[in-house]
């Protein structure tokens, strides 16, 4: 299913790297944003595109934190909050937002929307409390900014459907 829907994309990444299995990082990534996460046919896909042992994608996908093993939600928001980040409001921010979303950590929505998750330094401390959403950063937050972003990607996700 990769091959056929993002042949381009995955001939363009291929044309970075010295042979096939170099571009297995960004290839997962593909993958990861087809299936939300990696699924056993999302590995078995990538080591079949690459020329890899699924055993060897499946240890690169479970060694490295930007990929998912799990099923997460739609939006995955990983809060920053080591030391400087905390300093600047990051542990107070993480729990207000699972407590407004009503999720543990690592915990995603009953709709399926968000999972929340800390993380230790998105390398952006002057800039919290801060989330990547998606590996897309966020940044100078409040909840009362979250609370407007939340609201925004769910009407965007009412839109997709």
């Amino acid at each position: 299913m990769l091959i056929e829907k993002y042949a381009d994309r995955i001939e363009k990444t291929f044309s970075k790297y010295p042979d096939k299995r170099s571009a297995v990082m960004p290839v997962l990534y593909i993958a990861q944003e087809e299936y939300g996460w990696l699924p056993d046919e999302a590995i078995n896909e990538v080591a079949d595109i690459c020329d890899m042992d699924p055993t060897q994608v499946r240890s690169i996908a479970g060694f490295y934190t930007m990929y998912s093993e799990k099923p997460k939600g739609k939006y995955w928001l990983q809060v920053c909050t080591d030391l400087p980040c905390a300093l600047r409001g990051a542990d107070k921010f993480h729990k207000e937002l699972k407590e407004y979303l009503g999720v543990e950590e690592g915990g995603t929505t009953d709709d399926g929307m968000f999972t929340v998750e800390h993380v230790m330094c998105l390398a952006a401390c002057d800039k919290a409390p801060m989330l990547q959403c998606n590996f897309h950063y966020v940044e100078n937050l409040d909840m009362d900014k979250m609370k407007a972003l939340l609201d925004e990607w769910r009407a965007e996700a009412k839109e997709d459907k």
